[in-house]
């Protein structure tokens, strides 16, 4: 049996280096869609985009390809790609799932997260804090969805981690939405000062109820944001 050619250093630093590039373009795209720089069904001008990121359009088309998976982006047969609208029935269905993927996951995580984790997760907690405190909704909201990914993997199930991040990459732009009023946002940061307290306490039963409903809660605000009621 002949030998496995090994790679060789070179080749192994340009393909460290594409995927490092592909993934800062993918961040910087879907940091513009979900923070509304991009709005909903904008047509994405590849050489504007180009520009604006530094980049070629090959990553960046590697990018719209990839944020069309994560539903950010609509390919549009002979016509390019637009910013995915935001459609409330769409929403209505993904965060009642998402409600309850994330009370499952919090009930889990009390039972199977150590210490540590906890003390990483109350860190991540006290950083949003800060951003709060400082009106910086961006950085907030990237701490703020570090927290939820953390509980997530701290349930311990490979499956439901799975199926959140499917869902979740779906309603980003609307988690994000949802924190534009100053009072719901000044609301979420009190939700999650209760939820790390029964994570703290791993007393499951209320941090389950807790995520139930924040998610409920931000169902609330989108849907109002996009002219529907939730059901």
């Amino acid at each position: 049996m002949p030998d496995t050619p090994i790679p060789q250093a070179s080749n192994v630093t340009s393909l460290a280096e594409r995927r490092l590039l592909h993934e800062t373009v993918v961040d910087q795209l879907r940091d513009l869609i979900v923070q509304g720089e991009l709005a909903p069904e904008t047509k994405l001008n590849e050489r504007v985009l180009a520009e604006r990121l530094g980049t070629s359009r090959t990553p960046l088309r590697e990018a719209i390809k990839f944020l069309a998976s994560e539903g950010l982006v609509e390919l549009l047969p002979n016509r390019g790609a637009v910013v995915a609208p935001l459609k409330p029935e769409k929403m209505q269905e993904v965060f009642v799932v998402l409600g309850a993927l994330e009370a499952l996951a919090g009930e889990l995580a009390c039972r199977n997260a150590s210490e540590a984790d906890i003390a990483d997760i109350r860190a991540l907690h006290y950083h949003m804090l800060a951003h709060h405190a400082r009106g910086e909704l961006a950085p907030y909201f990237r701490y703020n969805q570090q927290i939820h990914q953390r509980i997530i993997d701290c349930a311990g199930n490979a499956t439901l981690a799975q199926s959140w991040r499917a869902m979740n990459a779906h309603v980003k732009r609307a988690r994000y939405l949802a924190n534009l009023s100053g009072e719901r946002w000044d609301k979420a940061v009190k939700e999650h000062e209760d939820m790390i307290d029964a994570l703290t306490r791993r007393d499951g039963a209320k941090l389950q109820a807790l995520l139930r409903d924040h998610l409920a809660n931000k169902l609330v605000m989108v849907m109002e944001a996009l002219g529907g009621r939730p059901k």
